[in-house]
């Protein structure tokens, strides 16, 4: 199992796969992940399927599975996230819904996505920073990823 600390690193310089549909700590470092849906705003945005398979780890609230969080919507499109929870703990995210209606849009995410997903894995909670230039994606993110936390019990 590759630790969290090289998850992040490799979230941090694998911007590149940010556009390319893998967009998560596990992908990054060549675990599979389902390839993200961009969004190309509110009027070309195809709904992710919600998946929560959690299984019993002995805790009432936090559980072993994956959460997928509620789509925010932003001024560009919808942003969602989904997470994987291992021994009450955010073990990855991926970025399964975000901008990429234009080249700046793709621009934008490229490098915002990777620095969202690093923080959300050190913090290990929404409280992220925003990403500067990529405002409403990094609201997005804050506000789908609190969502599956929520429905994770963590």
């Amino acid at each position: 199992m590759t630790s969290t600390f090289t998850r992040v690193a490799l979230a941090t310089l694998g911007s590149a796969a940010a556009i390319g549909g893998l967009i998560g700590a596990k992908a990054l470092a060549g675990d599979a992940a389902p390839a993200a849906t961009p969004s190309t705003g509110s009027s070309g945005s195809t709904p992710a399927t919600p998946v929560t398979t959690p299984t019993s780890t002995g805790s009432p609230t936090a559980r072993n599975g994956t959460y997928t969080g509620q789509a925010a919507a932003t001024r560009y499109g919808d942003v969602q996230v989904e997470i994987d929870v291992t021994s009450g703990q955010i073990d990855d995210i991926r970025v399964i819904r975000y901008p990429a209606g234009n080249g700046r849009d793709q621009q934008i995410n490229q490098q915002a996505i990777p620095r969202l997903i690093a923080e959300g894995l050190a913090a290990q909670s929404a409280d992220v920073d925003t990403v500067s230039g990529a405002t409403y994606t990094s609201e997005g993110h804050r506000q789908s990823l609190q969502s599956a936390i929520d429905k994770a019990g963590l």
